[in-house]
């Protein structure tokens, strides 16, 4: 009931001075001036002030906003101390597991792929075409140089 009155005086108090501001002959800001004083009267007509005040003045919901404010706490020492520690996914297991991972499967298979591993059991692919000119075969240098500057 208090809050509904508290509220009915700052939105009362808010639309004179935006009265007060039409007046001056300034009624963009005289519009902005009413529609922030009507905001604590709708709040207060839907309810949302008496649910905000049950929340504030319940030392229970401040309570648990305690232990909130305490998990949050002790996780974030433990991180910290996990860190300076060297637990997991520190620095040095990173490194250790670049280290040991293989450099690639094959790590020489792009160049000997594009023509010599063939054999007299498998036909070329330009065997096949009859009346056209076959592709250099310098025709996919620049992608081969630009993967194994990758390192793929």
């Amino acid at each position: 009931m208090l809050t509904s009155t508290v509220c009915a005086a700052v939105s009362a108090a808010g639309l004179g001075i935006a009265a007060l501001t039409a007046y001056r002959k300034r009624f963009l800001a005289a519009t902005r001036i009413a529609a922030f004083a009507l905001i604590p009267v709708g709040l207060a007509m839907t309810g949302i002030i008496d649910w905000v005040t049950n929340i504030i003045f319940k030392p229970m919901v401040w309570a648990g906003f305690g232990v909130l404010a305490l998990s949050v706490v002790l996780f974030m020492i433990g991180r910290f101390t996990e860190r300076r520690r060297g637990g997991i996914g520190s620095r040095k297991e990173r490194r250790a597991a670049t280290a040991a991972r293989p450099e690639a499967v094959a790590p020489a298979a792009s160049a000997p792929s594009l023509g010599a591993g063939r054999t007299a059991s498998q036909p070329s692919a330009d065997a096949g075409k009859k009346g056209r000119s076959s592709a250099p075969k310098d025709d996919f240098s620049d992608i081969e140089a630009i993967l194994k500057k990758h390192g793929i």
